[in-house]
């Protein structure tokens, strides 16, 4: 095997595909059929391999811009919106259509940030998909852009997608973009070098990522990036590849792909990665000191302890969902409170107390 094409560390046994919209678009932003035909044909393969596939997929703005021109003075927030519930259908129908040509049903599932928010129906919401998994239909998911607002929206679907993975206890993520990793440099520059494999302890690689999004989405590489060390940190096996290469799921499937990989980490329990896609609900804050700092980035099982605490901000309450910093302010973790603000703030610095973050529901990030 060539050098630079990564071997797996396991086969995958549930895959959640995200494809972005730069690889369902042609040049001039129209749909790309072709393409789509060529990556359902790919996903059947997989399937018919025995794989459990689950779709997040961009492109229904693509297909709405295609069928349904707008008065010049509707304003950007609208036009997204009626492209996107006009597209949903033309998009939904077509991967309808040409999953059926391989004998595989699909369900669509279009979802916003707000349904993750509540554990009960996060737990619904995995439930369904489970159901739909173990009866050989392919969830096909994406973010219902004509009703979700600006502070309730997903960075991208890469977000979306990291967040079912990890919902689904999915073991591999792949996120296709139009590229074929992340470069140490432009990608365009044939002297940039292709970063094929992202260990646990490697240090940040945004220094070489580019801050642009891309011409038909949300998102770029720095927030595929981020997802992507996220999901690994939770055990999930992670690949940025090129899903305009026509053999790309196939050279997944058969450990030749060229691409970025990420190495995962031990596995989390399912609760914990709920915890980990929190941060946007999170509603307050605990200031831990030094010492609580080292136990809880240890490998020992650590609660966080009143005595460890040094300030609380927020009015939080009990399952309230709380960010853990550190005395300079940097974020350690996340974690849902075992009882509320005014409590926690009468026990700061007190020993013999009960643990105001449990073991079993206290995220700390892997990166530190």
């Amino acid at each position: 095997m060539p050098a630079n094409l990564l071997p797996m560390i396991r086969k995958p046994q549930t895959l959640v595909i995200k494809i972005g919209s730069n690889v369902l678009t042609l040049d001039d932003g129209s749909p790309d059929m072709e393409r789509m035909r060529n990556l359902v044909d790919q996903m059947a393969f997989l399937l018919e391999k025995g794989l459990r596939v689950v779709l997040v997929t961009s492109g229904a703005v693509a297909f709405g811009r295609k069928s349904q021109s707008l008065a010049t003075k509707t304003d950007a927030v609208s036009r997204k919106q009626v492209w996107a519930a006009i597209g949903q259908i033309a998009l939904i129908r077509a991967y309808q259509e040409l999953f059926a040509q391989k004998g595989h049903p699909i369900a669509q599932l279009m979802v916003t940030k707000e349904d993750f928010r509540d554990r009960t129906h996060y737990l619904n919401m995995k439930n369904c998909l489970d159901g739909l998994l173990k009866n050989q239909v392919v969830p096909v998911i994406n973010e219902n852009d004509a009703v979700a607002v600006t502070e309730l929206m997903f960075t991208d679907n890469d977000e979306l997608a990291g967040l079912v993975a990890a919902m689904i206890d999915a073991d591999s993520l792949i996120l296709l973009t139009n590229v074929d990793g992340i470069y140490k440099g432009h990608p365009s520059d044939p002297e940039s070098e292709l970063i094929t494999h992202v260990g646990q302890k490697m240090p940040d690689l945004s220094q070489y990522i580019a801050t642009q999004t891309s011409a038909f989405g949300r998102g770029g590489m720095l927030t595929k990036m981020s997802m992507a060390k996220k999901s690994a940190d939770l055990g999930i096996e992670v690949w940025i590849a090129n899903g305009k290469k026509d053999a790309v799921l196939i050279d997944f499937f058969r450990q030749e792909l060229r691409c970025t990989y990420f190495e995962p980490g031990k596995s989390k329990h399912n609760h914990k990665k709920w915890i980990a896609h929190s941060d946007t609900y999170s509603k307050g804050e605990v200031v831990i000191n030094e010492g609580a700092k080292r136990a809880l980035l240890s490998d020992k099982i650590t609660s966080l302890l009143p005595i460890g605490i040094q300030s609380i901000n927020g009015d939080f309450l009990k399952g309230d969902i709380v960010r853990i910093l550190d005395s300079e302010g940097k974020r350690i973790g996340l974690g849902k409170a075992e009882y509320g603000a005014e409590t926690a703030r009468d026990k700061i610095g007190l020993s013999g107390q009960r643990p105001l973050i449990h073991y079993d529901y206290l995220y700390i990030s892997e990166s530190n």
